[in-house]
Order: structure tokens, then C-alpha cells, then sequence
């Protein structure tokens, strides 16, 4: 066998591998079923037209109530709020949770998922519903970084914020993470196995996942449509999670209220973290949590529920002022001697 026939063979046999990669990953692109009205009947709340399309949401409470509004990470839908919204209802507030666009049941358009994108969504969301502001934000993981650019850029919109292990600083980025962002060979991963690795990521975030088989059913139906791959690749390379300390230290120039609730076993966001939102917002109210994982406001709801609702039932004035001060102090010290029973 001569040198030609072997360079020939070589070349075959490489086209035919590239052939196989390119039709693999354009049949996994191609063969999710798009989210369509059929599909968004098995979704509960309503559903609105916002800019980019369809937005899935749940509004619950009295009209004339003060608005909470819950905001979800970067992968779980609004459904992560299950076991908090009814307490906050019971509570006398008006309760919105709503999924980001391209997760859950809303619309998955094929843009950039950055800073503008979901500030906008919540933005033409409370228009749309009527809802007057200011309101009460409440944001988990990203969810807390949504929360906090949109209370840094409408911060006349903005009563208090709660903010649950929220990303925005700096943290060691996991392995698939960095070579999902990557050109070209992250869209070919996430096409291929995009879906099992969020899902095992989706899982870190629960201390006992094995003891929530609901959560895995409620987050596979919405799974199942095309776009969410795309607009989770799109979000880990344009919201820019990891640099938002100026965003954060603009909330501790403000006058607004901050809640800070971590779980010491975070295995997602760092626990280490919370003292840098601390350093940024000097004037928070911060709840370490013994025990707890990521998303501990879906598993630890009984711990969770009632710190939410002391700090937005109190009363506040200017978290600067002398008079502030007394109330910070007092609620610190009520909400010490009820977490401390609680755990």
C-alpha cells in the first residue's frame, strides 16, 4: 500500500467522522419538539406577551396586597418557589413568580441572555400585569443577580431585596462550565449532553436530592422543548455572573433594605461568598443556615418561610439612618432567637 492510498484512506475515514459529528449534532439541535400552545397546557398560572413572546407566570394574593416577586436561577423554573409562595400569600402579600425567557414554560427566543435581557423581562412583566411599584424583590442564585441589577436600575421600583445565595462574584468555574463557554466545541457538548449534565447540576444544588422525586418529574416536562440548551449556553457566556461586585456595592450605596440567606453547604455558590455581599452591602441582614444546600428555600422551606416573612413584614425607614439602625437591631435580634429555635 503505497503513501497516496493511505493518505486517501486517512482522509475518508476523517470526513466520515466529521460527516457523523455534524449529523449527530444537527439531529440534536433539530429533534426537540418547539414549545408550542399544546405543549403550555400542562403549564399552571397564565401566560403574557411580552416583547419576545409568551411569559409563563402565577399570581397569587389580594390585588391590593404589597408585591412580592420571586426570581428563580439560572436553570429551575419558577416552580423552585412550591414551597414558599402560599406562605408568603398566607402572610398578606401578593405573590408573583414567573419563568425567565428560555426556561420552563415561557418563550425561548434566539438571543443574547444577558443583563438587559432579563432586566427588560421583569421590566415590560410588571407593566403588563399593572402592578404598581415599588415592589419586594426575591431572587435565588442568579435570580439574586437579576434582583439586584434591576433594583440598582430602577431602584425607585424597588421596596426591599431578598436575596438567597446569589451569584455575582467571582467563584471557581467547574469543569463542563468552562467548556461549555468555549466556541464551537461547548454548542456541540451542550447539544449533546447538555441536558443530563444541567440536570446532575441541577441536583448538586439539594443537600438529600433523593428525598424531592417531584422536583426531577416538574423539571423534565419543560426539559422535553427545544431552546433551553441554547438560552442556558447563551446565559453562562453573556450574564457575566462572576463580575457583578460593582452592581452589588451600588445596592449598599442605596437606602434599600437587604436580606442575605446562605446554606453552609452550598455546593454551587461558595458559602465563602456571603461575606463578600456582606462587605458590599454593609447594611444587609445575613441568615447562615447550618446544613443547608443551594436551593434551600425548596428544601428547607420551614426555615426559610419564616425569615422571608419577618423581613418583609418589618418596617423600615433609611437603612442608614440612626432610626434604622434600632430596627435592624431589633429585627437581628428577634430573628436570632427565632432561627436559633427553628434550629
Amino acid at each position: 500500500m503505497n503513501m497516496r492510498t493511505i493518505k486517501s484512506k486517512a482522509l475518508l475515514i476523517i470526513s466520515l467522522i466529521l460527516l457523523a459529528l455534524v449529523g449527530s449534532y444537527l439531529y440534536a439541535i433539530t429533534s426537540k419538539p418547539v414549545l408550542d400552545d399544546e405543549a403550555r397546557q400542562a403549564a399552571p398560572g397564565s401566560f403574557v406577551k411580552l416583547s419576545q413572546g409568551l411569559v409563563h407566570y402565577e399570581m397569587t394574593g389580594p390585588d391590593n396586597a404589597e408585591t412580592v416577586v420571586l426570581i428563580h436561577g439560572l436553570a429551575t423554573p419558577s416552580f423552585i418557589w412550591d414551597n414558599n409562595h402560599q406562605a408568603l400569600v398566607n402572610a398578606g402579600f401578593r405573590v408573583l413568580r414567573y419563568d425567565h425567557y428560555g426556561r420552563g414554560f415561557s418563550v425561548r427566543p434566539d438571543v443574547v441572555y444577558d443583563q438587559d435581557l432579563f432586566d427588560q423581562q421583569l421590566l415590560e412583566l410588571l407593566q403588563a400585569l399593572d402592578i404598581k411599584p415599588p415592589v419586594n424583590l426575591v431572587g435565588l442564585s442568579m435570580g439574586g443577580a437579576v434582583a439586584t441589577v434591576f433594583a440598582v436600575r430602577h431602584p425607585e421600583m424597588v421596596t426591599k431585596i431578598g436575596l438567597i445565595a446569589p451569584a455575582g462574584f467571582p467563584i471557581e468555574e467547574p469543569f463542563t462550565v468552562k467548556l461549555a463557554t468555549m466556541p464551537i466545541l461547548g454548542d456541540y457538548l451542550m447539544a449533546m449532553i447538555g441536558d443530563r449534565v444541567v440536570l446532575a447540576g441541577v441536583k448538586k444544588a439539594f443537600v438529600d436530592p433523593d428525598k424531592l422525586p417531584a422536583f426531577d418529574d416538574k423539571f423534565n416536562i419543560p426539559l422535553q422543548y427545544a431552546g433551553f440548551q441554547r438560552a442556558i449556553l447563551s446565559t453562562l457566556r453573556h450574564m457575566d455572573m462572576n463580575n457583578l461586585v460593582e452592581t452589588y456595592q451600588r445596592i449598599g450605596q442605596q437606602q434599600t433594605p437587604v436580606l442575605l440567606i446562605w446554606g453552609d453547604e452550598d455546593d454551587v455558590l461558595p458559602f465563602e461568598n456571603s461575606e463578600k455581599v456582606k462587605n458590599a452591602i454593609p447594611h444587609l441582614v445575613f441568615h447562615d443556615i447550618t446544613g443547608a444546600g443551594h436551593n434551600l428555600n425548596y428544601e428547607n422551606p420551614e426555615i426559610i418561610n419564616p425569615i422571608l416573612i419577618e423581613f418583609l413584614t418589618t418596617k423600615f425607614t433609611q437603612a442608614k439612618s440612626p432610626d434604622n439602625e434600632k430596627v435592624l437591631n431589633k429585627y437581628n435580634e428577634l430573628s436570632y432567637i427565632m432561627h436559633k429555635t427553628i434550629r
